[in-house]
């Protein structure tokens, strides 16, 4: 976009609070905030650097969203960077983004709590306190029964699920009430979103007084939680400041910025405990030749947009301090080691009560050196996953996937899903499948890896997607993988570590690491986990499958399990000796007998 079209633009935009995005076609460049959105899109038209004039000339067109206030942009600013990953933003690396609340463009409209709203759903927030939020729709669905299935479960139902069983859905499924019925209770639950607070708290409150005259003081209780949430919903920016009034909740941050990226230490102490300490990596803005050797510095709008502040520590810690706390408790206190350079971002947390501080001396200025240290480490064994990234010569795969395949000769065949994230475990984003029975692991593979990239590009899955691929085989099991991100256009690097050798197989060949690497023992606990974890599902799977065992008189269920947990499969169950088989409890000689003459 040249001169003349950034202010053409920008005198076709309100002068409301919101959010806009420069764009290069279907790719968004930048995400900004602004209090009025005509004056901050109009300061493009002269940018002062070389980083933001390179990103304007990209651009051939500018989008926008109006917010009610200045806190819904700030939160909408980090959602869509977090979800669009524009190339002009510091962004942290595998964070979540904030909850909204959103009505499905349905004839029937469901309504949920979602990160992704689903095409042409009518969506409310964001909003940072994820517990809050669920507690509001779980009022609304308890007042006007409004569905939250999915559409698979909706359709073709013959009778009511247990939602209408529990008053929490009024059944449109099945006819249970009809449609303009059901829109006008929809129509009244957007009302609340829209800030009408009497339209849920109203009856909410009768509710309560009614339980409580009937001595039903449970009940009157958990409505008055209820309550106290629904109206505290439509404060500031859509969420209520916390009554906090002392700091038994101290969240300590300090950054370091290394060319185009950044690591943020965060200290958390509870009670003047330190009870836990994390690293976290964030993607600075693409720096051009030009812009390192622009030597003007001069600032136009946010600080965060200037060739010097976008790669400062303070304005990483603005980009960290919004994307970090999408989906966390607000601790009472946050101590950083400077100021960040986003007024506003000091103004959201202060609104939610949380205190922010720069101390200059004593234990709380010893606890920020510390976090410094922490920021400072690098590489090595202080960093395996950075370590890797070099090894490797990738960016670095702050989340990797490890996956594996098991089976009993082609029968009870599953496929495992593990996650590590900054080289730690993430039992909560495991997942495991099913697979099409057969004895072909580069097949079964190809399966589970499809699978997988399916799920992501269609948006079925929740989690982010990983920085790499981490396969349990060789060449053969890295070929399959590669097969299926190919056919599925999945752009994820991915490689294999062989167990015999302990060889890294990449699509460049098998590479042989020292064993003391410590990238190598960060994929070696990827693979072993993917492996017992796939083993883990393959022995529950095996033990509801049906077998040959099953019809021999004496061996019930718990002995046929016995049979397959000892000896892995039907066959080597075959090549056991009478003296094996009468070992497993449950089997004597005449069961051991039968066992050979049927087998």
């Amino acid at each position: 976009m040249d001169v003349d079209a950034v202010r053409a633009r920008a005198a076709d935009l309100p002068t409301e609070p919101g959010v806009y995005q420069f764009r290069s076609g279907e790719t968004t460049l930048y995400v900004g905030k602004a209090v009025d959105l005509r004056d901050r899109v109009r300061s493009y038209a002269d940018p002062r650097s070389a980083r933001i004039r390179g990103m304007v000339e990209r651009a051939d067109q500018v989008e926008f969203a109006v917010t009610d206030t200045e806190t819904q942009a700030l939160l909408l600013e980090a959602n869509l960077i977090k979800r669009l990953r524009p190339r002009y933003n510091v962004r942290l690396k595998d964070d979540k983004s904030y909850p909204l609340v959103a009505f499905s463009d349905h004839e029937v409209s469901r309504i949920e709590v979602t990160r992704d709203p689903d095409e042409g759903a009518l969506a409310y927030g964001p909003f940072t306190n994820k517990g809050r939020v669920e507690t509001v729709v779980k009022a609304i669905r308890d007042e006007y029964r409004l569905r939250g299935c999915s559409d698979h479960k909706y359709a073709n139902r013959d009778r009511p699920c247990l939602d209408y069983e529990m008053g929490i859905c009024s059944a449109p499924c099945t006819g249970e009430i009809d449609p303009e019925s059901y829109a006008e209770d929809v129509a009244a639950a957007r009302r609340f979103f829209e800030g009408e607070t009497g339209a849920l708290a109203d009856p909410l409150r009768r509710r309560m007084e009614a339980a409580a005259e009937n001595a039903e003081f449970e009940r009157a209780a958990n409505l008055r939680d209820r309550l106290e949430a629904v109206e505290a919903f439509h404060g500031e920016g859509g969420e209520a400041v916390s009554d906090r009034s002392d700091d038994r909740t101290v969240d300590v941050l300090a950054a370091v910025v290394e060319g185009d990226t950044a690591r943020v230490a965060r200290l958390h102490s509870e009670r003047g405990q330190l009870v836990d300490r994390s690293r976290h990596r964030l993607d600075t803005p693409t720096v051009t030749a030009a812009v390192e050797n622009a030597n003007d510095g001069e600032v136009v709008g946010d600080a965060e947009e200037s060739v010097v502040d976008a790669h400062t520590p303070a304005a990483v810690l603005s980009a960290f301090l919004t994307q970090y706390y999408a989906e966390r408790e607000f601790p009472d206190a946050v101590l950083l080691a400077e100021r960040p350079s986003d007024p506003d971002v000091i103004e959201w947390l202060e609104r939610e009560g949380v205190s922010v501080r720069v101390p200059g001396a004593g234990r709380e200025a010893k606890l920020v050196e510390l976090a410094l240290k922490n920021a400072r480490k690098r590489g090595g064994r202080d960093d395996p996953v950075g370590a890797l990234a070099d090894r490797l010569g990738i960016d670095r795969p702050a989340r990797i996937e490890g996956f594996d395949v098991s089976h009993a000769s082609g029968t009870a065949v599953v496929g495992s899903n593990v996650c590590f994230v900054d080289g730690s475990a993430r039992t909560s984003e495991y997942r495991r499948k099913k697979l099409t029975d057969r004895n072909d692991d580069y097949a079964n593979v190809r399966e589970l890896v499809r699978w997988r990239a399916i799920r992501a590009i269609e948006g079925r899955d929740d989690r982010p997607d990983p920085d790499l691929l981490l396969i349990d085989g060789g060449e053969g099991q890295l070929g399959a993988a590669r097969d299926a991100l190919v056919e599925t256009d999945w752009e994820v690097p991915a490689i294999a570590l062989a167990k015999a050798e302990e060889l890294v197989v990449t699509p460049n060949g098998p590479l042989r690491w020292p064993d003391d690497a410590p990238e190598l023992h960060l994929l070696q606990r990827v693979r072993d986990e993917a492996h017992r974890f796939a083993v883990q599902y393959h022995q529950t799977v095996r033990d509801e499958v049906k077998t040959v065992l099953d019809d021999v008189p004496g061996v019930g269920p718990e002995t046929r399990k016995g049979l397959l947990r000892r000896f892995g499969s039907v066959e080597n169950v075959r090549e056991a000796s009478l003296e094996d088989l009468t070992d497993i409890d449950g089997v004597g000689d005449t069961t051991a007998r039968r066992l050979r003459d049927r087998l």
